[in-house]
């Protein structure tokens, strides 16, 4: 027989290749263009990224402007956040392009009630099955998808599609999916439903304190005054200083720009670093102080010209 005859021959006797499915756990392989590639030079909230490993067991599934976490376990998958509401098959795909399946995500995690993270988890939901849960002044905005009216930017701040909520967590609860720990830390001021979580991810022996430090900045709708709501402002103070004391190694937050976070995964600058969270929270604080003053100074300018 011609030597071409027998290799088509044994070709055709060779077992077919088993496809294999995605591990709840761990990709089967990883993308080859990294986040800082694909967004360079674009930071929209809904321009697509690609998927990036951050460290361990914890994944960034976000676009180009807005962070969104997804952290693995044997059990399943966590998310957190949605991004806006054009975002969420966006966030879906990225999941699948790492090499995971939508139907291993258990839970969808959220940091703050505004549309630009949470107006995508509707649609993040019903694309996985997952359940969701975040703390109690969260959970009463994603339930109705109306800013609450004490919310300094509830002014600007767009309506988006209600959320079942199938869990409320208290501040300093820790949430679990088989061995993976998330703690939920309140840090309101940015909203009023504003909350940080807090996680351990290893690759080999080394382990990483992660954070998802919510944002923190002092930003609202015209005619808001910090200085009109002391109590708001306290808790404001105090959450910073809860941002401050986190468990922090590696830090990641909402605005990924807000943490230089893509700088850091293409390694510009250190992925981990000492005091990564209260250097943030430092930030924050200086632009509540900075807020204040300027509201001060209108005031008095104000009555100045009566």
């Amino acid at each position: 027989m011609p030597l071409i005859a027998l290799l088509l021959a044994a070709a055709l006797a060779a077992p077919a290749p088993t496809a294999v499915p995605a591990s709840e756990t761990a990709p089967q392989s990883a993308p080859v263009q990294t986040v800082p590639q694909a967004c360079a030079g674009r930071d929209g909230w809904s321009e697509p990224a690609v998927p990036q490993r951050v460290f361990g067991n914890t994944w960034y599934v976000g676009t180009c402007g807005i962070a969104v976490v997804m952290i693995s376990s044997p059990k399943g998958l966590v998310v957190i956040d949605g991004g806006p509401r054009d975002a969420g098959r966006l966030v879906a795909d990225s999941i699948v392009r790492a090499g995971f399946r939508l139907r291993d995500v258990r839970w969808i995690l959220s940091s703050h009630e505004h549309h630009d993270h949470a107006g995508g988890i509707a649609e993040l939901r019903r694309l996985t099955g997952a359940k969701v849960a975040a703390t109690a002044p969260n959970a009463a905005v994603l339930r109705t998808g109306v800013p609450a009216a004490d919310d300094p930017q509830a002014g600007d701040l767009s309506p988006f599609e209600p959320v079942p909520v199938d869990r409320v967590l208290a501040d300093g609860e820790v949430f679990r999916l088989g061995p993976l720990a998330i703690t939920a830390h309140a840090t309101p001021g940015h909203s009023p439903g504003s909350t940080s979580w807090t996680w351990r991810s290893c690759e080999g022996r080394i382990c990483r304190a992660m954070a998802y430090a919510d944002s923190i900045s002092a930003v609202a709708a015209p005619g808001y005054s910090f200085t009109a709501h002391p109590d708001y402002v306290a808790r404001f103070r105090r959450a910073l200083a809860t941002v401050a004391s986190l468990p922090c190694d590696l830090v990641i937050t909402p605005h990924p720009v807000a943490s230089n976070l893509f700088d850091r995964l293409a390694g510009k600058a250190p992925l981990a670093a000492t005091g990564a969270c209260r250097r943030y929270a430092a930030q924050g604080l200086a632009g509540l102080q900075a807020r204040l003053a300027r509201e001060e100074q209108d005031a008095k300018a104000a009555g100045g010209r009566r």
